[in-house]
């Protein structure tokens, strides 16, 4: 007889590996029903998330279209990323599931197992008792994802395919074949010779960065990226710190070269320093973010330069994650409050 009504299965599933099968089916053995709460739904296609949760959807429903069928007992629902507000993630993780079970007494736990440091949610819910289960086969999504795109084995010999499911196996194989696959390869190569260039480096960099927020009359002005990383992403405009200026000074020089905006330092409002460690897929990068409020209902004119194809006013109720570049929306959204 099953332990708990629901067990709730918490991952980004990029993709749907062995290892994560192995939970779910230990989740089946314990639940009546299984819901899967797949993260990153509101992602761009990038490296760390390439495939829509629709994608990572069927293909975890088509692992477990059996006799039995237990994908009938599976119920996936999208969780979108809120980097930088946790209460919120947490709010969409508990409206998720009570949206399903549409009963407060329902005998709920949550399973996984611990792997590193981004595990920490697991110990979020203490209304929901913990199933923790081993890593099995020590399987992690981000090798396999490299392995998957460079078309290499992973460390221990494996091919990516000998790790997934067949219908994974299916879809990674048919999306192969996509425009979407070619440009994160040779986004994949093009962040492996980036890299390359400071592996002689006696310790990893830490890369310094600043980003210019700049709203008005409901609008955020945003770049469209040019260049091999995150081409046609949204960013804000920001760059790398010279050597020879100050963190504002670099938000400034940086604003006026990709939007031709040229601003009063006196309409900043706050500034704000995001340092999650994975924020960059390129390496460690710390970035501080001046965020400037301008008077008045005209939007002055902006251009697209240096490394940005273009600059624009967006409505701030057009803003959309799956359009951004690295956490940039979870950024905006963090110091506006939205």
């Amino acid at each position: 007889m099953a332990q708990f009504d629901y067990l709730v299965f918490i991952g980004r599933f990029q993709p749907f590996h062995h290892g994560h099968e192995f939970v779910v089916r230990e989740a089946l053995h314990r639940a009546k029903t299984v819901i899967m709460l797949i993260g990153s739904a509101n992602s761009p296609r990038t490296l760390k998330n390439p495939f829509s949760f629709d994608e990572r959807q069927s293909m975890i429903l088509k692992a477990f279209d059996n006799d039995n069928n237990d994908n009938e007992r599976i119920i996936c629902m999208p969780i979108d990323d809120t980097l930088y507000n946790d209460h919120q993630w947490l709010q969409n993780i508990q409206r998720a599931v009570l949206c399903i079970t549409q009963n407060k007494s329902a005998h709920i736990g949550v399973i996984g197992h611990v792997k590193d440091n981004s595990s920490y949610y697991l110990s979020l819910f203490p209304n929901w008792e913990f199933v923790g289960l081993s890593n099995f086969k020590n399987l992690s999504a981000t090798p396999l994802r490299w392995a998957y795109f460079l078309n290499e084995r992973l460390k221990n010999g494996d091919h990516w395919q000998d790790v997934m499911p067949a219908p994974s196996v299916d879809f990674l194989q048919k999306f192969a074949q996509t425009d979407d696959f070619t440009h994160l390869q040779r986004e994949c190569h093009h962040i492996l010779d980036y890299q390359k260039s400071w592996q002689s480096a006696p310790y990893p960099p830490v890369f310094v960065t600043a980003d210019a927020l700049v709203v008005q009359a409901g609008h955020v002005l945003l770049v469209e990226r040019g260049g091999e990383y995150g081409r046609g992403l949204y960013a804000l405009a920001g760059g790398f710190l010279d050597k020879n200026e100050t963190l504002l000074d670099c938000a400034l020089r940086e604003l006026q070269e990709e939007t031709g905006l040229i601003i009063n330092p006196n309409a900043l409002k706050s500034s704000h320093t995001f340092d999650a460690p994975e924020r960059s897929i390129r390496g460690r990068t710390i970035t501080t973010v001046f965020y400037f409020e301008l008077m008045g209902d005209d939007l002055p004119d902006v251009v697209g330069g240096d490394d940005a194809n273009r600059a624009f006013w967006l409505p701030l109720g057009e803003l959309d994650g799956r359009m951004m570049f690295e956490d940039h929306y979870s950024i905006i959204t963090k110091m506006l409050g939205l």
